[in-house]
């Protein structure tokens, strides 16, 4: 059930004490992809999850600002602190517990979201009424995982699956032409570059040109049932805190 399109005595009617909670960014994606791409994403993965799955699930709206901060130089881009991030997690977390969906898998589509995105689901575990564990969908793709980098080979396969008309195909190639290799540049096993801007000139990293929109709709069949099978792991789980040794 998808919170957005229900209506309160719908939602009330939810036999389900799963929810899965989409989180993204609102950041530049390059010149050809929307600057949307990762909550859309989050969500496409959840939403297919959630459609595919033999028990009833809560699919909560988007939280579409993530710790974006590094992409700061390209307009467009929003962002919160990791402070602030955490919290909005936790106190959505709290307000779908407090309706019974209680064990919730924060599903992300951002990178930069990921360390405070596991600090947060162990406070919420230790401290409060609820059950939460993140899900990144592109580290649950198998062997595509090695070519995640920005805007690159993955996303647009992605995006050409799931959202065709939000790629700017004319833009492809000048996106490939202007990108960098890989995140980051290192020194020593230590990335010295606090912002993309100082490795990529117009924010992407690896060739969009290798994803097609079959190997987008491969990706989202993988990150969906790894999705499924993390939420049978959620739902059967014994949730209570060991006691003290």
């Amino acid at each position: 059930m998808r919170l957005a399109d229900a209506t309160w005595s719908d939602a009330d009617d939810a036999d389900t004490d799963l929810a899965v909670l989409p989180v993204g960014s609102t950041e530049q994606h390059g010149p050809h992809a929307p600057l949307g791409t990762d909550y859309l994403a989050a969500e496409t993965v959840a939403q297919a999850a959630a459609s595919s799955y033999d028990r009833e699930v809560v699919v909560a709206p988007p939280l579409t600002v993530g710790v974006s901060e590094e992409h700061r130089q390209f307009t467009g881009t929003l962002w919160v602190s990791p402070d602030t991030f955490r919290a909005n997690v936790r106190e959505v977390v709290a307000s779908l517990a407090s309706h019974g969906w209680d064990r919730v898998v924060v599903v992300n589509g951002h990178g930069g979201n990921v360390p405070a995105l596991g600090e947060v689901c162990e406070r919420i575990i230790r401290r409060d009424d609820a059950y939460a564990v993140p899900f990144t969908w592109f580290d649950a793709v198998g062997a595509h995982s090695d070519d995640m980098g920005h805007a690159g080979p993955l996303e647009t396969a992605f995006l050409r699956h799931s959202h065709p008309k939000l790629v700017r195909e004319d833009r492809v190639k000048a996106a490939r032409d202007g990108a960098s290799d890989g995140w980051g540049d290192w020194q020593s096993h230590v990335n010295l570059a606090a912002d993309s801007a100082e490795f990529t000139d117009n924010g992407v990293v690896g060739d969009p040109t290798e994803g097609d929109a079959d190997r987008g709709e491969e990706l989202l069949s993988l990150a969906r049932n790894s999705l499924c099978d993390l939420l049978d792991a959620v739902a059967d789980r014994d949730v209570s805190r060991p006691p003290h040794k």
